[in-house]
């Protein structure tokens, strides 16, 4: 077991109850991977159920992905920070006074706590294509020109990193500082299908991009060991 490329490893516990959940984490107990709590599992379980996985030992990443009002997400996010999460999200598309407030809260509300959370931005979803960018959603600019350009607001406003494809991690590394988290999702080994994702790379791919951390989900959670999925990650 490699702990230490673990590390890096963000499973998506994309299940609709509390009881799948703890399954799936007292499985992978102890192999030194992130759990990633998204708006299905959270819908159903609310923040208690971070409190379970983090007594479990696992750091957390809450995927809610806030885009509100500044006010709004300002307020809300306290309420997160407050449950223990190690890290947590906002749309970068809600631009730089909402991401600065967002990263002012997690900061002044994880200063009470034991350790003050990372805030991260979401750029552009990794299960939108190149044609959907430009043509369903009218954007003029190239899909990673736009990534990119979110990525340097995001670095302005004070967030910590950004959710991007690792299609477009090295040029967010040229454009921001060494310690800026790259957060990838859409990560896909090379003995997986790429399912519903369109900008995908395999593990290895990613992190020489200049990926901080990879999130991965289906590969890992429905496979039928999922803790061998997660040690397999690294085969090409």
């Amino acid at each position: 077991m490699d702990i230490t490329k673990n590390n890096r490893v963000m499973v998506a516990l994309d299940v609709p109850g509390r009881e799948e959940a703890l399954a799936l984490a007292r499985v992978l107990q102890g192999s030194g991977c992130w759990l990633k709590v998204g708006l299905e599992l959270y819908s159903y379980t609310g923040p208690a159920m971070i409190g379970e996985l983090k007594a479990m030992g696992f750091p957390i990443f809450l995927d809610l992905k806030l885009h509100d009002i500044p006010n709004t997400v300002e307020r809300a996010i306290r309420g997160f920070v407050q449950c223990g999460v190690d890290m947590i999200n906002v749309h970068c598309s809600g631009g730089y006074d909402m991401m600065a407030r967002a990263a002012y809260a997690v900061r002044e509300e994880g200063s009470k706590l034991e350790r003050v959370p990372k805030v991260i931005g979401v750029t552009v979803l990794t299960s939108i294509s190149e044609t959907q960018f430009s043509e369903e959603m009218g954007m003029q600019r190239n899909l990673k020109e736009h990534v990119v350009s979110l990525a340097k607001l995001a670095t302005k406003a004070g967030l910590d990193g950004v959710v991007a494809s690792a299609m477009e991690a090295r040029e967010i590394r040229q454009n921001t500082n060494p310690e800026f988290l790259i957060v990838t999702p859409g990560i896909r080994p090379a003995w997986s299908e790429a399912q519903d994702q369109m900008r995908v790379l395999t593990p290895v791919e990613a992190l020489a991009a200049g990926s901080s951390y990879l999130v991965v989900g289906r590969p890992i959670t429905r496979a039928e060991d999922p803790r061998q999925a997660l040690e397999r990650l690294w085969v090409l």
